[in-house]
């Protein structure tokens, strides 16, 4: 049988000049088409003139399936597909999803080209990029798959003896899930690689970092700060409960700030952005927990359930195309419930308090407003997105109010709502600073005016009285305290001595102290029998005290030291180092028509008899002991000034008073 070659040729010797010529001609056009073709196929990437960072858009080879062979040099890369980065590989690969994918692109430079660098950004969530066969960029891990963040831009010095060739051979080994195919443009994207000069790369990366994350990193700053503030102020005001809901709300700043703070300069494991978003499920109660606090609104059950529901929904929103792939119908209202609290119930929560006259509501309903404006223009952008016409309509709406370019910066309207959100709580708590503040300079004048009346009311000067030698320390814990003690002639030679207490500190303490020196003095005018004082004093406290109550001491002092001495639930005086046994009884103001038992003893010449209130005794030191009754006793006979300086270094508590009477003999006080 004559072969196909001899065929043609006996055509050819057969043939007129003509067909001759003509056959010949078309073989050589095709073997031109054939040349160019293939030039064209592998014609590298000309980087040789490189006078800025350029991204590495021309044609790449891509090729699906994994062998670490891709990556060589030497490898034949004749029959793979030719690939436009600038357009999608769901053309390439319409049917099938693979899970590993190769690039591969030649790329010629200048060998005297020094510090060149290649930079990596957002290609997927594990990928490795090899020049010349070596590993230079890897990110996650391919096969076993280990997802890592993808945000932060890789920068990877190329070693002089690479470029020194003229020639670098750059492989991408990409991994791409069931969530990267599900999403818009999957795998490598004509602006992930970029060459250029190490130091013009480094500049770029760090000028678009900080311009990327300035605001956001403002607004975290504000929020943590703004919440230590709260937890300060709510440790001293434990009734103001929405200052610990503004601290929660920082806390969960704190707690989310880590993982995209670190994600911009390097990539993490993914996990670790999943917890942050699992963090989420407490945003909405707390939101709500914070508003309804400044406006005295009580949260029911029905609510909480919502919320909880919301928080759910919106920590599975944050995880969509992170771990979980969702159709775009469950995108949009899988975050549903926490827009409608955000954008529906806290504005007209707000805006129904602020006509009932509530200023801080209408303070926070400006933010709140901006904020809906601001979902509703992001949902309805998202929305339009859907629909392939308007996808591109859409797109730069989207990125107009989620990416405003400012200069180096890219401003986020969620961030200036965010920012403005923070700054209406700090104008309240400002405003609530200079109200206390205002406030408190009253109550300092008011307990400056109490201290002086307190002052006039405790005798500072006690009046002589022959036979009898008087001392008396009164030293209060506050600027007014709630002893007190009153020293009066008896006007037959003796002395009325009454020691009290009560219950409480300052400026309350102080004007119970003011009603009782007073009834004092004026029963005293007519009785001075120790029992009928107490009696008198417990009718005129109990209902007028305010729940509050005094405990109390009389006792009449005799010409001839004669002792007679009724007790209401104080502490028993010490004669001579030796605590007087008293009856106990109620103190004043607990009970109407209480009665109150005498005791009698003798005061003879030389002896003293002391009085304490419990401060003495309650004095605490560091390691939480007690002064206690025995050191009390043991320097009762001591100068008053000196028990109270014991007392005071110990641990001052309480407010201590100490009177103490030393009764003299004849001859001495007429001396």
């Amino acid at each position: 049988m004559e072969s196909a070659g001899g065929f043609l040729a006996s055509m050819i010797s057969r043939s007129p000049l003509r067909r001759k010529r003509r056959l010949l001609s078309l073989l050589l056009i095709a073997a031109a088409l054939l040349s160019v073709r293939t030039a064209a196929a592998t014609q590298p990437f000309d980087a040789t003139n490189l006078r800025r960072p350029t991204d590495l858009a021309g044609t790449w080879l891509i090729h699906a399936g994994d062998d670490p062979a891709f990556a060589r040099t030497d490898f034949d890369d004749s029959n793979w597909t030719r690939f436009d980065p600038s357009t999608s590989i769901t053309t390439i690969f319409p049917q099938s999803q693979p899970g590993v994918i190769w690039y591969r692109q030649k790329v010629k430079v200048s060998p005297t080209d020094s510090g060149l660098a290649l930079r990596e950004w957002n290609i997927s969530r594990a990928f490795e990029v090899y020049v010349n066969g070596e590993r230079l960029i890897a990110s996650g891990q391919v096969s076993p798959y280990k997802p890592y963040t993808l945000g932060a831009r890789l920068l990877a010095r190329i070693p002089g003896s690479m470029v020194a060739t003229g020639a670098l051979e750059i492989a991408v080994r990409v991994h791409l899930s069931q969530i990267d195919w599900a999403g818009q443009d999957p795998g490598f994207f004509a602006a992930n690689l970029t060459l250029g000069e190490q130091n013009t790369l480094e500049a770029e990366d760090w000028l678009t970092v900080i311009g990327e994350n300035a605001f956001g990193w403002l607004d975290w700053s504000l929020q943590i700060g703004l919440g230590i503030v709260a937890l300060m102020l709510f440790l001293s005001q434990r009734s103001q409960k929405e200052y610990l809901w503004i601290f929660a709300l920082g806390l969960i700043r704190l707690a989310e700030c880590p993982e995209p703070v670190i994600a911009s300069f390097q990539n993490i494991p993914l996990l670790w952005e999943v917890l942050k978003d699992l963090i989420r499920v407490a945003t909405p109660y707390i939101l709500a927990s914070l508003y309804f606090a400044f406006v005295h609104q009580k949260i029911g059950w029905r609510w909480r359930t919502f919320l909880v529901f919301a928080g759910v929904m919106n920590a599975v929103s944050s995880l969509e195309n992170v771990i979980l792939v969702v159709p775009p119908q469950f995108q949009l209202v899988s975050n549903l419930p926490f827009v409608v609290f955000l954008c529906i119930v806290i504005p007209v929560v707000l805006a129904i308090h602020l006509r009932r006259g509530n200023r801080e509501a209408g303070i926070l309903l400006i933010p709140a407003l901006l904020f809906s404006l601001y979902l509703y223009t992001e949902i309805g952008l998202l929305t339009l997105y859907q629909v392939h016409a308007w996808r591109t309509v859409a797109l730069k709406g989207l990125n107009l109010i989620d990416r405003f370019p400012a200069g180096p910066f890219a401003i986020s309207f969620e961030t200036v709502c965010d920012i403005l959100g923070t700054v209406a709580l700090a104008i309240i708590m400002l405003m609530r600073f200079i109200r206390m503040s205002r406030r408190q300079a009253l109550l300092e004048s008011e307990l400056a005016a109490a201290q002086q009346v307190q002052q006039l009311l405790v005798p500072e000067k006690i009046e002589g009285v022959a036979g009898f030698q008087v001392e008396s320390i009164y030293q209060p814990a506050q600027e007014v305290g709630g002893d007190f003690f009153q020293i009066l002639p008896a006007g037959d030679g003796g002395l009325l001595v009454v020691v009290g207490d009560v219950a409480g500190k300052g400026l309350p303490a102080a004007m119970l102290v003011s009603m009782l020196v007073g009834a004092i003095r004026a029963i005293a005018e007519f009785t001075r029998d120790p029992a009928e004082l107490l009696a008198h004093l417990n009718e005129r406290l109990v209902g007028r005290a305010g729940g509050g109550f005094s405990t109390a001491l009389i006792a009449h002092i005799a010409k001839d030291g004669h002792v007679t001495v009724a007790n209401a639930g104080h502490l028993s005086p010490y004669l001579e180092g030796r605590e007087v046994e008293l009856a106990g009884a109620l103190p004043l103001g607990i009970a109407s028509g209480t009665r109150y038992q005498t005791a009698r003893f003798s005061l003879h010449p030389g002896e003293r008899l002391t009085f304490y209130s419990d401060g003495v005794v309650e004095a605490q030191n560091g390691h939480g002991e007690l002064f206690g009754f025995e050191r009390a006793r043991e320097v009762s006979m001591q100068p008053a000034a000196s028990i109270v300086k014991a007392a005071k270094d110990f641990g001052q508590q309480d407010d201590i008073t100490v009177v103490a009477i030393t009764r003299v003999s004849a001859v001495a006080s007429a001396a």
